[in-house]
C-alpha cells in the first residue's frame, strides 16, 4: 500500500501537468465559460492505456505524463477507492468503456479495469444507434442519480464506431462556512474593462486561505467544503481584462501545489453564484494534446485489450461535468483565536492588512481540489459570464 500511495502522489503530479495542457487547448477554442473534470478524464484514459501497446502506449505515457501503464493502474487503485465515498459530499462519477460487439475483452485487461479503476467494459452494438444511445444514457443517469441526462445522441454512433469512452461527473457539497444569504445582492460582473452584466453576488467575512501571486498577476483564494479534504480555489486576475494573460501564465504552474504558500487573514469575500454544465467531445482536443494515434484506425494498437486481431481504435471520448456554487454551508464552530493567522504550508507570504477584500467581479479561473492522497483536480474551468 505504501508503494501504491506513492504512485497515487505521482498520478497527482501527472494529472496536474495533463490538466494544464488540456486547459490551455480548451481555453484556446472556447471564449466562454469552461468546466471539465481532469480526474475523471485522466482516469478513463488511464484505463484504456492498460490495453495500449507499442507507439500507442508511448503516446499515452507522453500525454498523460505517466511513465507506464502499471504506475497509472496502481495509482488509481488508491485514488478511485478514495473518490468512491467522500463524507459530506455528493460526488457522482460515471466512467466506463463501451466496446463494439465482436471484440472479446482479454481477462487481464478486464481484471485491471475492475479491480484498480472500479469500472468495467461493456459490449454494445453501435450499429443499432438508438439502442446504444439509450443504454449509455440510462447507465449514466443511474450512476449520477438522474443529475446528468441524455449524455449522448444516436447520431454519435454508426457502423464504424468501435470504442467509446464515457465520463460524466456531478458535484454538490456544503461549504464549511456558509455565505450569508441575506447579504447576497445584485451587482455588476465586468466582462471586460467597460461591459458588465448583473449577477447575484454572495458575501461573507472570515479568515480564508489567500495569497497574492505576483508572477501570475492574480489573487488566489481557497474556500473549504464541509469535508476538509475538498476545497474550491479561485484564481482572480488583478485586472478586469486579465484572464487571457493569466491563462498563459498558468501553463507553467504546478496546479497541485498552488495552495502550498498561503496565509489566512480576515477577508471579505464577494463571489458570484453560478451553475455550469458542459458536454465536451474531446477528440479534437486530445488529438492536439498528442493522442491523435488512438483515434487512427490504421495506427492505434490496443492488442492488450481484446482477443480479436481486428484493429481497434477509439471512436469517441465524451465528458459532461456539472457544478453549482451557492451560499449553503455547514458552518462548524469558528477557528479558535489562538489558531488565527497560523502559517499553513510554506512560508508566510504577506503581512496581514486591516481590511482585505477578494471581489470576484470579473472573469476568473476556478479549481475544485481533493487532497486525501495528493492533490487531485476534480474540476477546473473559468467563469467568463456567471449568467450563462
Amino acid at each position: 500500500m505504501v508503494l501504491k500511495t506513492a504512485e497515487a502522489l505521482q498520478i497527482s503530479n501527472s494529472s496536474s501537468q495533463f490538466t494544464n495542457n488540456l486547459y490551455n487547448i480548451l481555453a484556446g477554442t472556447s471564449p466562454g465559460n469552461i468546466v471539465f473534470s481532469p480526474v475523471s478524464l485522466h482516469a478513463v484514459l488511464s484505463m484504456v492505456y492498460q490495453g495500449a501497446q507499442d507507439t500507442t502506449a508511448e503516446k499515452f505515457a507522453s500525454s498523460l505524463k505517466v511513465p507506464d501503464a502499471k504506475v497509472a493502474s496502481d495509482g488509481y487503485s488508491v485514488i478511485m477507492k478514495r473518490l468512491t465515498y467522500i463524507p459530506n459530499v455528493t460526488l457522482l462519477m460515471a466512467i466506463k468503456i463501451y466496446l463494439m460487439e465482436g471484440h472479446p475483452v482479454l481477462p487481464d485487461f478486464s481484471e485491471t479495469v475492475t479491480n484498480n479503476f472500479l469500472c468495467d467494459v461493456q459490449l454494445l452494438n453501435f450499429c443499432d444507434q438508438a439502442a446504444a444511445a439509450a443504454t449509455i444514457n440510462t447507465w449514466v443517469e443511474e450512476k449520477t442519480q438522474e443529475k446528468i441526462m441524455n449524455l449522448v445522441n444516436k447520431e454519435d454512433f454508426d457502423e464504424s464506431t468501435q470504442l467509446v469512452l464515457v465520463n460524466a461527473i456531478y458535484f454538490k457539497s456544503r461549504w464549511r462556512h456558509a455565505f450569508d444569504k441575506g447579504a447576497t445582492k445584485t451587482e455588476p460582473f465586468y466582462l471586460n474593462d467597460t461591459d458588465s452584466v448583473p449577477v447575484q453576488m454572495m458575501y461573507m467575512k472570515r479568515r480564508c486561505y489567500h495569497n497574492s501571486i505576483m508572477e501570475l498577476e492574480a489573487q488566489m483564494l481557497e474556500l473549504p467544503y464541509a469535508n476538509g479534504n475538498l476545497s474550491m480555489v479561485i484564481i482572480l486576475p488583478f485586472e478586469r481584462n486579465g484572464i487571457a494573460e493569466l491563462e498563459k501564465k498558468l501553463t507553467t504552474v504546478n496546479l497541485a501545489k498552488i495552495t502550498n504558500e498561503v496565509y489566512n487573514p480576515p477577508i471579505t469575500v464577494a463571489l458570484p453564484k453560478f451553475k455550469i454544465e458542459q458536454t465536451i467531445d474531446l477528440k479534437d482536443s486530445l488529438t492536439k494534446l498528442g493522442l491523435g494515434e488512438i483515434f487512427d484506425r490504421s495506427a492505434a494498437n490496443f492488442s492488450g485489450m481484446v482477443t480479436s486481431k481486428e484493429p481497434l481504435h477509439v471512436s469517441k471520448v465524451i465528458q459532461r461535468a456539472f457544478i453549482e456554487v451557492s451560499e449553503e454551508g455547514s458552518d462548524p464552530p469558528p477557528v479558535p483565536a489562538a489558531a488565527a493567522g497560523r502559517r499553513r504550508r510554506g512560508r508566510l507570504c504577506h503581512v496581514e492588512g486591516p481590511d482585505m477584500f477578494f471581489t470576484a467581479d470579473h472573469p476568473f479561473v476556478f479549481m475544485l481540489l481533493e487532497k486525501s492522497t495528493g492533490t487531485h483536480i476534480l474540476f477546473t474551468g473559468k467563469i467568463m459570464n456567471p449568467q450563462l
